[in-house]
C-alpha cells in the first residue's frame, strides 16, 4: 500500500488494514489513532465492520464487496489530516481503581515462578523498584499510583485493559516481563510488562510483572456488578485510569460489597487536551484527577 505520510498502511488478508501510526508508543501517536478511529466510527462509513484502536495502530475490518480498500484508505487519510493533535481535545472519563500492593495472592504465584524471572532472589515489585532507581517498594508504588494512565487498548484476553503512564517520556516506568511466561496469574492482577501496566481480567498465563491486585471486577460476562450490567467488558480505549493504593483491610472490605453488589466505582467525566498536557506533564494530570472530588 502506498501513503503519502508516514503513516503506514497494510493489507491483511481481504477483509483488513491496518493502519501503522508509529514504530514506538508515545500519547502523540496513541492520540491521534484514537481520534482517527473515533471519527471513522462516527462516519459510519459502509462497509466498515469493526475499528480495533491499539496502543500507536489500529486496525479496520471492512467487507470488500461493499467497500474498496483504496476508498477506505483515501477516507483514513483525509481524516488524519484534518487531525490536529494540539488543537484536538478528547471526551472521555477518569476511573480510579483500588489496588492492593504487595498481596499476598500474587505473592505466592511469583515465588512458584522466580526460576522464570531475571531476579529469582526479590520479588517483582522490589525488582522494578531498583532497576527504575527508586530508593525502595514505598517509593515506587508512590510513581505508579501518583500519575494517571491512559487505556490504550483492551484485548489479548477479554477485557485486559493495556495502560501508557502519562508522564513525560524520561519518566516512564520500565519493566521487562518474565523470561518465560508463567503458566498462572491471579484474576485482577495489577501487572506490568515494557512501558505499560495492566489488569488481568481473568486467571490465567502471563508475562507481565505482578505487583499488586484490585478487589473490583473489570469482566463479567454475566453482568453481575452495577458497573459491569450493560457489558461484560469494564475497560475501553480512551480511559483515563487511577490507582489508589489501600491495605488489606480495605481490600476485604471493597471484596464484600463486590459480592453484595453494593460496590460503586468511582468515575468522572473529563476532556483531555493533548496539547494543555505536553505544556504541563506535571500539573495537567493532576488538575484532572480533581474532577473524581468534583463528581
Amino acid at each position: 500500500m502506498t501513503t503519502t505520510t508516514s503513516t503506514r498502511y497494510t493489507l491483511g488478508g481481504d477483509e483488513h488494514l491496518f493502519v501503522e501510526l508509529s514504530e514506538s508508543m508515545s500519547l502523540d501517536a496513541f492520540f491521534r489513532g484514537l481520534l482517527i478511529t473515533n471519527e471513522l466510527s462516527a462516519r459510519s462509513l459502509a462497509g466498515v465492520t469493526e475499528i480495533c484502536p491499539a496502543n500507536a495502530s489500529f486496525q479496520v475490518r471492512f467487507d470488500p464487496d461493499v467497500l474498496d480498500v483504496r476508498r477506505l484508505q483515501a477516507v483514513l487519510e483525509e481524516i488524519e489530516s484534518r487531525i490536529g493533535d494540539r488543537e484536538s481535545t478528547l471526551d472521555t472519563r477518569i476511573v480510579e481503581i483500588p489496588v492492593y500492593y504487595q498481596d499476598p495472592w500474587t505473592h505466592e504465584t511469583l515465588m512458584r515462578f522466580r526460576e522464570r524471572h531475571q531476579d529469582p532472589s526479590s520479588t517483582d515489585i522490589e525488582y522494578a523498584a531498583r532497576i527504575n532507581g527508586y530508593a525502595d517498594v514505598d517509593s515506587f508504588i508512590e510513581a505508579h499510583s501518583g500519575t494517571p494512565w491512559f487505556v490504550s487498548m483492551v484485548g489479548f484476553v477479554a477485557g485486559l485493559p493495556f495502560m501508557y503512564q502519562m508522564v513525560e517520556r524520561d519518566k516512564q516506568i520500565q519493566v521487562p516481563k518474565y523470561l518465560t511466561p508463567r503458566t498462572d496469574t491471579p484474576k485482577q492482577t495489577v501487572g506490568y510488562g515494557g512501558s505499560f501496566s495492566c489488569i488481568y481480567s481473568v486467571r490465567g498465563a502471563g508475562g507481565y510483572q505482578m505487583f499488586g491486585v484490585t478487589p473490583v471486577p473489570i469482566y463479567d460476562p454475566e453482568h453481575k456488578s452495577d458497573h459491569l450490567s450493560e457489558f461484560a467488558i469494564f475497560f475501553k480505549p480512551g480511559d483515563i485510569v487511577t490507582y489508589r493504593p489501600i491495605d488489606r483491610a480495605e481490600y476485604d472490605e471493597i471484596l464484600a460489597a463486590v459480592e453484595r453488589n453494593d460496590y460503586t466505582l468511582r468515575t468522572a467525566p473529563v476532556t483531555f487536551s493533548l496539547a494543555e498536557f505536553e505544556a504541563d506533564p506535571a500539573g495537567y494530570p493532576a488538575r484532572m484527577l480533581e474532577a473524581l472530588d468534583e463528581d
